[in-house]
């Protein structure tokens, strides 16, 4: 399955242009590695989203969604410290 469609059906995002639109601006790490909206997933991927000041990483356990069950497993979700500098 295509990265931005699975972020759009795994409602990691809410849209697939949206999800497109960060892979295409190096948003999205697929196993440690900048992915395309075209790069092909597979269970046991891991995925590091950095979205606004939150970097979240998950690990993919399935690519068909299931109702009412997230098709993947929150590895990691941490805020990014934006430095500020002295005046």
């Amino acid at each position: 399955m295509r990265l931005d469609k699975y972020l759009k059906i795994s409602r990691l995002i809410k849209r697939r242009t949206v999800a497109k639109e960060a892979a295409s601006k190096d948003k999205v790490l697929v196993n440690n590695k900048l992915a395309k909206p075209s790069t092909t997933i597979y269970t046991n991927d891991l995925i590091t989203l950095y979205l606004g000041l939150k970097i979240i990483t998950i690990k993919v356990t399935s690519l068909t969604p299931i109702k009412d069950d997230l098709m993947y497993e929150l590895i990691k979700e941490e805020k990014r410290i934006e430095q500020v500098s002295p005046l």
